[in-house]
């Protein structure tokens, strides 16, 4: 059962260590399959380096198992969340990756401060408030994705145009129309994430970078009107 997308899933998984995005296990990567509204994502505490396509587990959208030897990630149900509330989304990415997990911990999303932000995010990457203790004692997973949703809803932000956002004292979350492209999204919120620490060193009085240039950068990379890279 979804052969292809195991495959595919399975090699954005392995792209992880190969960018330093993980440490041990701690990440994860999902892929969904819109026709059988099924999703392929890496099982539950497997050392990278023993992973096989054929180790992918397959779930619905409810979060339950529907094929595979192991239990998938213990993340599982908040990707489910996030397919069901972001339409056009075909990949999830989780990690703990150091510089954007630093934002996290600290409560602070990422400002735009430059041009390699605004070519892949709208604005700031959001930090997504913490869980209530009843959240954490009560389906904790699923309640991350409902309120990492809720939080884009409420901030009016179009998660298309925003992959990626962090969770307070806890990691990383980026999507994208596949598996591979959420990876991507996590690499650049990793070294946006290392730049913009950086910036505030040098100039801890900085300010994001102009909106006019934001908006050039980011449209000339998506929309109706894009003329970045070749047709």
């Amino acid at each position: 059962m979804l052969e292809q997308l195991k495959k595919e899933v399975y090699e954005a998984n392995m792209l992880l260590p190969k960018y330093r995005l993980i440490t041990f296990t701690w990440g994860n990567v999902s892929g969904y399959d819109p026709e059988s509204r099924l999703f392929v994502i890496k099982p539950s505490g497997v050392d990278y380096d023993k992973l096989t396509p054929d180790d992918m587990v397959v779930v619905n959208l409810d979060g339950e198992k529907v094929e595979g030897k192991l239990n998938p990630s213990s993340d599982t149900a908040t990707h489910a969340v996030l397919y069901s509330r972001f339409p056009g989304i075909g990949g999830v990415v989780h990690t703990h990756s150091a510089w954007a997990t630093s934002w996290a911990q600290a409560g602070r999303g990422i400002p735009c401060y430059g041009t390699t932000h605004a070519d892949y995010f709208y604005g700031e990457i959001p930090c997504i408030r913490n869980l209530t203790a009843e959240e954490i004692a009560d389906a904790y997973e699923k309640n991350t994705g409902i309120v990492l949703a809720d939080g884009f809803e409420q901030m009016g932000k179009d998660p298309i145009a925003v992959p990626g956002a962090l969770c307070k004292n806890h990691g990383v979350f980026t999507w994208g129309k596949d598996a591979h492209e959420a990876v991507h999204n996590a690499v650049v919120v990793e070294e946006v994430a290392k730049m913009a620490a950086r910036t505030e060193m040098l100039n801890p009085h900085v300010k994001e970078a102009p909106q006019e240039m934001q908006d050039k950068h980011y449209f000339r990379k998506h929309g109706a009107n894009a003329y970045y890279g070749q047709k």
